[in-house]
């Protein structure tokens, strides 16, 4: 089973560091939950969320991250903000500083991985992070990734 996409967020979000949080847009989220997803899947043969991951020309995407910020106000808010190029963003912040998400050990470990692993990193190394995932690498764009079937790939070569 599953956890659900608002409480990954959420735990997401209450964990990244207060000094970064201004890194916490749509793009990186997404992206962030597309490295757990990864993470869970080689090391427990399953992913946190139920996301359909899609190689788009950005690389893994999906709007589940977007739609559950909007479908949760009571969890989540949205702040303006501007990119290094002086464009629009959308960043995200818990609304509800009380919310405990209900993950698991091993999920919540996962998560940790990639703050850890993330929270460092400016844009331009966080996606290279990202392009450089097997599922990534291995696929075509502009299709569907099964990102267990790929970490089971990825293990055998291992």
């Amino acid at each position: 089973m599953s956890a659900e996409l608002k409480d990954v967020m959420a735990y997401l979000i209450g964990h990244y560091p207060k000094s970064r949080e201004d890194d916490l847009s749509n793009a990186r989220l997404t992206k962030m939950v597309y490295l757990a997803d990864w993470h869970q899947a080689i090391n427990y043969d399953r992913q946190i969320t139920g996301i359909e991951w899609y190689y788009n020309h950005y690389g893994p995407f999906v709007r589940d991250v977007e739609q559950t910020i909007e479908a949760h106000p009571d969890i989540f808010s949205v702040a303006e903000s501007r990119n290094i190029l002086g464009h629009l963003k959308f960043v995200y912040s818990l609304a509800n500083k009380e919310y405990e998400p209900r993950l698991n050990d091993e999920e919540k470990e996962s998560l940790d991985h990639i703050i850890k692993v993330t929270q460092d990193l400016e844009w331009a190394h966080f996606i290279r992070l990202v392009y450089a995932t097997h599922p990534i690498f291995s696929s075509e764009r502009y299709s569907a990734l099964n990102l267990v079937e790929k970490a089971r790939e990825y293990n055998r070569l291992q």
